[in-house]
């Protein structure tokens, strides 16, 4: 079977790395063109055309899979399989319709749940216990095709985005193998519609989303400092400047001081009050400075001492 994997950041990776493994005959892949980055727009390549070139693989980098020869050149390819994995180009129905059997999309929801570019990200801030990845017939529509498998797994409590991240790509590559045995088997199940209710849109993360109010509750800011974390971290004021929170804890303990206020400082802790509760900060980072923790941190704010 000729597969043709379609995939750009590290999250691809894996179900890439998975495919070659199982010696699954990965004739091509395709990616975003190269782009710069840094300061000096150093041109860098995609996580997944590094890990195809070392493999060997031939790449293929379209600015888009809309223009003819662009579609020419991948008809030529003669795919019995498309697996797409946050490409993150949109495939028209004239490219969706020439591999023999299928075009297969790996994504990091349980669907309906979350359909769009950030899936991860919004089931972390949306305060979801659950999460998944599935198997997907992929259709013209957003993440509206029919889903042939779903794994589920449990989002725990102090997880943030990168943890799950890694996780979710596993689950995601040990599915497309489990997907394509089934289908070697001639025991691939028929996919199943997606239900019309319950269906969410994954807006793309914005930078602006990591500014917080302590008039948030504390579940709120403690999910937003585990999905911006790495990229691009919470931003909150303390006592009149700005800080970038990186871990937090919520705690519940009486107060009555007002939301954004201290409510304990000392050598090993700081806790805000927010909008129902406490928010214990952990790790943090003054600009320009690097990531501390917090009994380090404290050592230099003893006039924060309560």
């Amino acid at each position: 079977m000729r597969i043709v994997f379609c995939g750009t950041p590290e999250f691809s990776v894996e179900p890439l790395n998975q495919l070659i493994s199982h010696q699954h005959n990965v004739v091509a892949v395709y990616t975003q063109p190269d782009r710069g980055a840094g300061r000096g727009r150093k041109i860098q390549y995609s996580a997944v055309k590094e890990h195809a070139l070392k493999h060997h693989i031939k790449v293929i980098q379209p600015r888009s899979l809309k223009e003819a020869s662009a579609i020419k050149e991948l008809r030529e390819l003669k795919p019995d399989l498309l697996v797409v994995v946050a490409y993150g180009l949109i495939l028209p129905q004239e490219v969706l319709d020439i591999p023999s059997i299928s075009c297969w999309n790996i994504h990091a929801s349980l669907l309906p749940r979350w359909r769009g570019a950030a899936p991860i990200h919004r089931a972390l801030l949306a305060g979801d216990k659950t999460t998944g990845v599935g198997i997907m017939q992929m259709e013209a529509g957003l993440d509206t095709g029919p889903v042939y498998i779903q794994h589920e797994c449990a989002i725990a409590l102090n997880e943030t985005i990168q943890n799950l991240h890694d996780k979710l790509a596993y689950m995601g590559a040990s599915a497309l193998i489990e997907c394509l045995n089934l289908l070697k088997k001639e025991l691939l199940p028929i996919p199943m519609i997606q239900s019309n209710k319950g269906i969410h849109y994954a807006h793309k993360l914005e930078k602006s989303e990591a500014h917080v109010s302590w008039n948030e509750s504390a579940e709120q800011i403690n999910a937003k400092t585990r999905a911006f974390n790495p990229w691009p971290g919470v931003i909150a004021t303390i006592a009149g400047e700005h800080y970038k929170i990186w871990h937090s804890t919520i705690v519940s303990t009486g107060s009555n001081v007002e939301e954004g206020e201290i409510v304990k400082a000392n050598k090993n802790s700081l806790v805000i009050q927010c909008h129902n509760s406490q928010l214990q900060i952990d790790i943090i980072q003054k600009p320009g400075k690097k990531q501390l923790p917090i009994n380090q941190f404290m050592a230099s704010r003893k006039d924060w001492y309560t």
